[in-house]
């Protein structure tokens, strides 16, 4: 593989919610992230597609939603995703983070120690699963080759003391975001797989991006849990899969379906379109179909499938979200491609506006 092509990490992850406006307030209001685009669905213009991230959308940090309140609730399964994650820099800063969306009536859990990392875990008005994982302390911590890492007893469910953990928070409420405290952009995102073996010959041979660790489930050790990632692992370039191999014998995976309150796809990120028409070739020639390359106005986009059928995507860097409005008006005002201004008013007819209200306090 050319190194100059090679996938640098997570571009962004696009789900599906049923009111934009609810979403908007959760993400920005309650989590404190940039509105950075209030766009529509290219393909389906009747309905917004909005952006969320840091001050101007830099890739790595994008949270997108489609607007698709005529869809049912997705379920969790082969070929969809269980959960993602967001960064922060420490374990006392998670915390407060606890306390803060507990404060605010959501339900959290954690938080859990997953060696390389701590999370915590919540959901979005969708049923989103979030999680909010700590920047370290690092693979070097579980780190042993090709050998599956299989945690301590006590930090794998029904061991651990899960009293102890409810309880640890933060003492005070926190009414506003802090400096540390900030979410760092995306940490991993999480899917769910029929075979770990096959999405592991996916990941390394077809994307050229290497496996960082073989580990399991805590929650349910039968259950492979393997980690993907360029740069040795670092937080926004981690990619996980769940294996149904360890289910007892008779059982089938449950299928998943995309809908409210699940990913559509995720995008990996590369520099430019040359990378992209390199990427195009090198899945042509391992026999995965793959779109022509499509303007995304932000980014270039190209699609595909993992083995399960999860819809992947290829973007380039830019050239942005600061092509067609200045940083001050971002989230503020509608923003169409050029092919779609001709119907700006009888799109804006058929769109709810989208309110925040009260903003959070990030400090």
């Amino acid at each position: 593989m050319d190194t100059d092509y090679g996938i640098r990490g997570i571009h962004h992850i696009t789900l599906v919610a049923g009111n934009a406006e609810r979403t908007a307030r959760f993400y920005v209001n309650t989590l404190g992230l940039g509105f950075v685009k209030k766009t529509v669905n290219f393909d389906r213009p009747d309905t917004y597609h909005i952006y969320f991230g840091d001050q101007i959308g830099t890739p790595g940090t994008l949270v997108t939603f489609f607007e698709w309140p005529d869809v049912p609730p997705g379920q969790i399964g082969v070929g969809t995703t269980h959960h993602f994650a967001m960064t922060v820099e420490t374990a006392e800063a998670q915390l407060k983070w606890k306390r803060r969306l507990t404060d605010a009536g959501v339900g959290v859990s954690g938080p859990y120690d997953r060696r390389a990392f701590r999370s915590i875990y919540f959901q979005d008005p969708d049923g989103v699963i979030l999680e909010i994982a700590t920047r370290g302390p690092g693979w070097e911590v579980t780190q042993n080759g090709e050998d599956v890492y299989v945690p301590p007893r006590e930090v794998q469910r029904p061991y651990r003391d899960e009293a102890a953990i409810t309880a640890e928070t933060w003492p005070e409420p926190v009414p506003a975001i802090s400096p540390d405290m900030h979410l760092h952009g995306l940490h991993h995102i999480s899917a769910m797989a029929a075979d770990i073996h096959r999405t592991d010959a996916f990941y390394r041979e077809v994307l050229g991006v290497p496996l960082i660790r073989k580990s399991v489930n805590y929650d349910d050790p039968s259950m492979p849990h393997w980690y993907w990632g360029p740069e040795g692992g670092r937080p926004g370039a981690i990619i996980t899969y769940f294996g149904m191999n360890g289910l007892a014998p008779g059982m089938r995976p449950v299928r998943g379906r995309v809908g409210r309150g699940l990913t559509h796809h995720f995008a990996f990120a590369v520099p430019d379109e040359d990378a992209q028409r390199y990427w195009q070739e090198r899945l042509r020639d391992h026999g995965v179909q793959v779109t022509p390359i499509l303007d995304r106005k932000y980014f270039r986009s190209i699609y595909f499938q993992d083995p399960d059928g999860h819809i992947l995507e290829i973007a380039t860097a830019g050239p942005g979200f600061l092509v067609d409005q200045p940083v001050e008006r971002l989230g503020k005002d509608l923003a169409l491609p050029a092919w779609l201004e001709g119907e700006r008013r009888e799109i804006e007819s058929v769109l709810a506006p989208i309110d925040l209200g009260e903003r959070a306090v990030v400090g």
